[in-house]
C-alpha cells in the first residue's frame, strides 16, 4: 500500500483499535486456485504473538480453507469509513482556485501467516466470543445455549476456523493532513453536515491538533 508520510499510522494500539471497531475484513489469499477475497468478521487477540492474532471462520463449502496451506501468506484489509471530498469545501480554493477533489479514508492492512483450524473446539470458541462481543449491546443478547445443542453442533460442523498470526501491520489514515488547517476544518464540517461523521470527526480532530484516530 502506498502511504505518504503524512497519512501513515504506525501505532499498533491505534491499528488494533480500528480492527476492533470495524471487524469485517477482506481476507485476500493466493492459493492453488489463484487470488481470492472473502469478506469475514474477525476476532483480534491483540496480546498473542508480536502484533496480534486474527481469528475467523468460513463455511465448509467455501474452498478457501482447502486452497491455502498452513504457513501461507495472507492479507486482511480493514476499512473504517470513506468519503468524497469536494474542493468547494476548502476555503483556500475560493481564494486561489488551486484545489482538486479527493477521497479520504482510513484503512489497516494486516499481513500474516495462515493456520487452518478444522476442529470443533476452536470454531466453538470463535463463534462464542464473536457472539458475546456483537450481542453485548442488545437488550436481550442471543447466546449459543438459546438454540438446541444438536442444532448448534450441526452448525459448527458446517464451518472451519482460520487463524492468522499477524507479521506486519500497515495503517493509512487519509484525512487531508497535507492541507491547511482551515481547509481540513472546512471539509470536515461539510462532511459532518452530510452525515459522514466518522471521517468528518477524524478530520476535525486532526485540524485541532489531536493525533488521527483510527476509528
Amino acid at each position: 500500500m502506498y502511504i505518504p508520510a503524512h497519512f501513515n499510522e504506525s501505532r499498533v494500539e491505534a491499528l488494533h483499535a480500528l480492527i476492533g471497531q470495524h471487524p469485517l475484513g477482506i481476507l485476500v489469499t493466493h492459493g492453488a486456485s489463484g487470488l481470492d477475497a472473502n469478506h469475514l468478521p474477525f476476532l483480534l487477540d491483540p496480546a498473542a504473538g508480536e502484533q496480534g492474532v486474527l481469528h475467523c471462520h468460513v463455511a465448509r463449502n467455501n474452498s478457501v480453507w482447502q486452497d491455502v496451506t498452513d504457513g501461507d501468506e495472507a492479507l486482511v484489509v480493514f476499512r473504517a469509513g470513506d468519503a468524497y471530498v469536494s474542493p468547494q469545501w476548502y476555503p483556500s480554493k475560493h481564494e486561489f482556485h488551486k484545489q482538486v477533489p479527493t477521497w479520504n479514508y482510513q484503512v489497516v492492512h494486516a499481513h500474516g501467516r495462515v493456520t487452518i483450524r478444522d476442529d470443533e473446539r476452536y470454531v466453538r470458541g470463535v463463534v462464542a466470543r464473536l457472539t458475546r462481543i456483537h450481542e453485548a449491546g442488545l437488550p436481550t443478547p442471543w447466546k449459543m445455549t438459546d438454540s438446541p445443542a444438536d442444532y448448534i453442533d450441526a452448525m459448527l460442523r458446517a464451518i472451519v476456523g482460520i487463524e492468522i498470526a499477524i507479521t506486519r501491520l500497515e495503517g493509512k489514515l487519509k484525512l487531508s493532513q497535507n492541507k491547511e488547517v482551515r481547509d481540513i476544518l472546512g471539509a470536515g464540517e461539510a462532511l459532518k453536515a452530510r452525515g459522514a461523521d466518522l471521517i468528518g470527526d477524524a478530520m476535525l480532530g486532526c485540524a485541532r491538533g489531536r493525533p488521527p484516530q483510527a476509528g
